[in-house]
């Protein structure tokens, strides 16, 4: 039921001089320019031997497999080349403050006429970092404070504190971090978390208390997590006006549950793409390894963006999921799905769609949301170039439904039931892009096909966040 947070971790740390030796540094005489070009594309060389000088608490058995790829280097541009990309992977592995690159002729009795020496001179982050940060989530902010630990043990492993204090959200949590070597995106994690969250669209408190240990390996040109969660969750209401079938949901709950998550991810960008595609599915299955939730939770999250003329982008999402309880007891309103808001189908209110009671939003066990974008420069090109480019004129049509079904009907039956009281809007406005951070939106928008019980925004609406339909 919490909203999706930007992460925030320090970038990696991915400045610093470039190589040591450019081809344009490579200074001969006008009359040698075709020994030059021999030199720099023809010739034969062999890296004789690759240093790393600096290292402190880091164990040299990790990184021989970042700079392995050196050795196989044919000529100068090959090795500066190969040199650059194993430059790029000593600090993605976030121990390193910096990364020089110096490129020499073999020296010593065993030196090649052709031969060459590549050492890499790193300079270590200090064994204690502490940070301060904002947090931008679906229309929410956070203040983050943050305490780590990198290369904890001397193979890049990570060891991490975080607070957050937000404007619905308060958790701290305590993360280690242990990725493969010479294969950082397989890597593993181990979570304890507290998380109070304040949900006032449902009038409800949760308290939610776990541990977690994630596996996350790339496939072929996917990205696959598996995880399994414990946690326990405690949920109470958040006003006195609480309705019965909040305070019915009231209590405390052990959920215990394996999860599969494989992302497609092709864009160019993740806050406002000009092109590619993502596919997202996840998968859930909790109850078969303890506590007492029972479920079975799958939705997906496909997206693709097409530049046109004018440098105009059209951009096509779709979101859908599905909640099944196993056995006699009915799903938790923490595990359900929710739809509405400025991050989802704008022109309604946030989470305001779907089954309620007495004002109060419980959620529902299937939703879909699909939306049809055209963002296009700001009229006139203000900015150009500059700080203009940061902003899009923004014309939206989105539409959705959220409900409950009855599992004994037929698919048809189901497919009949989405279809029905389908709520949609249209609208224009303006888009900032924060970097890759997060995103901000003011539209104004037109709801239609607003069902009784339904909260709308008719006209101007303002949203942030990082994950928008």
């Amino acid at each position: 039921m919490g909203t999706v947070h930007a992460r925030s971790l320090d970038p990696l740390p991915m400045q610093g001089p470039e190589l040591g030796v450019h081809a344009d540094d490579i200074e001969t005489p006008e009359m040698e320019q075709e020994s030059k070009q021999e030199v720099l594309e023809n010739k034969d060389v062999i890296v004789q031997h690759v240093h790393i000088d600096g290292l402190g608490r880091t164990k040299e058995d990790c990184l021989t497999y970042e700079i392995a790829g050196v050795f196989r280097a044919k000529n100068l541009i090959d090795v500066m080349k190969r040199a650059h990309e194993a430059r790029q992977k000593l600090l993605r592995l976030g121990i390193f403050r910096q990364v020089e690159v110096v490129i020499d002729t073999s020296q010593g009795v065993d030196a090649l006429p052709n031969g060459l020496d590549v050492t890499f001179e790193v300079t270590e982050l200090r064994r204690m970092t502490g940070s301060y940060n904002t947090m931008v989530g679906n229309n929410e902010g956070s203040m983050v404070l943050g305490l780590k630990l990198p290369n904890v043990f001397g193979r890049a492993e990570k060891l991490t504190f975080q607070f957050s204090y937000g404007t619905k959200e308060t958790s701290y949590g305590l993360s280690f971090f242990k990725p493969q070597p010479g294969h950082f995106e397989r890597n593993f994690a181990v979570n304890f978390y507290k998380v109070t969250g304040q949900f006032p669209w449902s009038s409800l408190r949760e308290t939610d208390r776990g541990v977690s240990t994630e596996f996350s390996f790339p496939l072929w040109k996917t990205n696959h997590t598996l995880k399994w969660e414990g946690v326990w969750r405690e949920l109470g209401c958040l006003a006195r006006t609480a309705s019965f079938a909040v305070r019915e949901e009231s209590g405390h709950s052990l959920k215990s549950s394996l999860s599969h998550a494989m992302v497609i991810d092709t864009r160019n960008s993740t806050i406002l793409p000009r092109r590619g595609a993502l596919l997202k599915i996840n998968q859930e299955l909790a109850g078969y390894t303890g506590g007492d939730a029972s479920f079975l939770k799958e939705d997906f999250e496909l997206q693709f963006n097409k530049r046109l003329f004018w440098d105009s982008v059209l951009s096509a999402s779709l979101w859908g999921g599905c909640l099944l309880p196993i056995g006699d007891k009915p799903t938790c309103i923490a595990d359900r799905f929710y739809l509405g808001g400025p991050t989802s189908v704008r022109g309604f209110s946030m989470y305001s769609i779907g089954p309620q009671s007495e004002g109060d939003y419980l959620g529902g066990e299937v939703y879909w949301a699909g939306a049809v974008h055209l963002y296009t420069p700001l009229p006139f090109r203000p900015g150009k170039g500059g700080f203009g480019d940061l902003f899009r004129t923004h014309f939206f049509l989105n539409a959705g439904n959220l409900c409950n079904l009855n599992y004994g009907d037929g698919p048809r039956a189901h497919l009949s039931k989405l279809a029905e009281c389908i709520r949609w809007s249209y609208g224009a406005g303006i888009v900032l892009r924060l970097g890759n951070i997060a995103r901000l939106e003011l539209n104004y928008c037109i709801p239609m096909g607003v069902q009784s019980g339904d909260r709308i925004c008719d006209g101007v609406q303002f949203g942030a966040g990082i994950r928008f339909l």
